[in-house]
């Protein structure tokens, strides 16, 4: 029996991989010792692309396979697909919204409350037998404190309902302003930290620019503020961060997202005030399941003809 062939970017995990290799043909491109001609061989007939957040598809792939027809891409983001050039050449693209917003507002928390109250360094501490001998430092409480989101999208407002639940003031910015939630809109991204005591990055990275949060953000949120990423790393300002967390403007940060993953900036492993993450927001069992399940529904449909499951348009783009 004839199977449709799919091109993977960087291979899912293995039992996904197996499942895809029952219905297709699969060629996996980062496996591939000579990738150049395997793009060359496939050119002429491959129609489906499957990638991943954070490999996307850039222009380059995608002028290298002229009859492709759907990108489809496990993760929600979509920053690393070069959307105008394939939305030009007439070529669909889906992802997987909604499956990882539990998990990764979760981890949202988690860092913040880790941040809050070094988790990490008090593990550290602990494991090297310094209990009882090194003097460890007071930390900081979350309850009760002002929390400030940017990007009040379905991460955002997941966020947020956690964020209730310890009695936190909820404030956030966003290009658009909400009338069906109760917390207080802020105009600009510099004016929304000055107000809070925890920032944190919920936006999707394909509507905001590389390095749209910087110093000007940074100093507002001042010395005793904390800076959360749960969103993309390019949002960040990422050498203004670096500095600003070296000359100590900001109590911490923690980030689970990075500027050129995973080869991350070697002067935040110096850094005793910020908590790393290896961009693991999504990663639970449950939730990786689902989006591969979604990708292969995505793939089901377009092959059937039917009706794309979640396919990406940018009036719907909401992290």
């Amino acid at each position: 029996m004839h199977k449709e062939e799919l091109l993977v970017v960087t291979p899912y995990p293995q039992a996904d991989m197996e499942l895809l290799a029952g219905k297709y043909d699969l060629h996996v491109l980062s496996q591939s010792p000579q990738p150049e001609r395997l793009l060359a061989e496939l050119a002429p007939r491959l129609r489906v692309l499957a990638t991943n957040g954070e490999s996307g598809a850039s222009a380059q792939l995608i002028d290298a396979l002229p009859r492709l027809e759907i990108i489809v891409s496990y993760g929600v983001g979509v920053d690393a697909i070069d959307l105008a050039h394939a939305a030009a050449k007439g070529i669909r693209v889906t992802n997987t919204p909604d499956v990882l917003t539990g998990d990764v507002a979760d981890l949202g928390i988690a860092l913040m409350l880790a941040a809050a109250r070094d988790v990490a360094r008090c593990d550290a501490l602990t494991r090297a037998g310094q209990w009882g001998q090194a003097q460890i430092p007071l930390t900081t409480r979350v309850f009760g404190k002002r929390l400030g989101i940017i990007g009040l999208g379905r991460v955002g407002r997941a966020v947020a309902r956690r964020a209730e639940a310890f009695d936190m003031q909820v404030h956030y910015h966003d290009k658009l302003r909400f009338d069906d939630v109760p917390y207080r809109y802020v105009g600009g991204m510099a004016e929304l930290a000055a107000g809070v005591d925890f920032l944190m990055v919920c936006a999707a990275a394909d509507q905001m620019p590389r390095g749209a949060i910087g110093r000007e953000v940074f100093d507002a949120l001042g010395a005793d503020g904390f800076l959360i990423n749960i969103a993309r790393g390019s949002i960040i300002d990422e050498p203004a961060l670096l500095a600003c967390l070296e000359r100590r403007g900001i109590r911490g940060a923690a980030l689970d997202v990075f500027w050129n993953e995973p080869a991350i900036d070697p002067r935040f492993l110096a850094l005793p005030n910020v908590l790393l993450q290896p961009h693991r927001a999504s990663a639970t069992v449950e939730t990786r399941a689902a989006m591969a399940r979604l990708v292969r529904d995505n793939l089901d449909a377009f092959f059937s003809g039917s009706a794309l499951p979640t396919e990406f348009t940018m009036h719907l783009a909401r992290a």
